[in-house]
């Protein structure tokens, strides 16, 4: 027989996946971002057009390399402070 301990850890778990999958929906829904069949030509950082080389390498790239460069300094320094 389940405890009140079990109970209450498959009811959070629960609700945890809820909340992911309402998460992970509003994130596609909010940024639906290019795929190899509609690859994106210009940088969403700078606007300047995204080397062939770099849209063969990476299909789906939205950045530049050097915006994606500075995206991912952002992206950890947020990580790392919370901000």
């Amino acid at each position: 027989m389940a405890d009140l301990i079990d109970i209450v850890t498959d009811r959070v778990e629960a609700e945890r996946e809820t909340l992911l999958a309402r998460h992970r929906a509003a994130q596609a829904r909010a940024r639906p971002r290019p795929t190899a069949a509609t690859p994106a030509t210009a940088c969403a950082g700078c606007g300047q057009p995204i080397p062939p080389a770099r849209r063969q390498a990476r299909p789906g790239s939205t950045r530049c390399a050097a915006c994606q460069a500075a995206h991912e300094v952002r992206q950890a320094r947020r990580h790392r402070t919370g901000v």
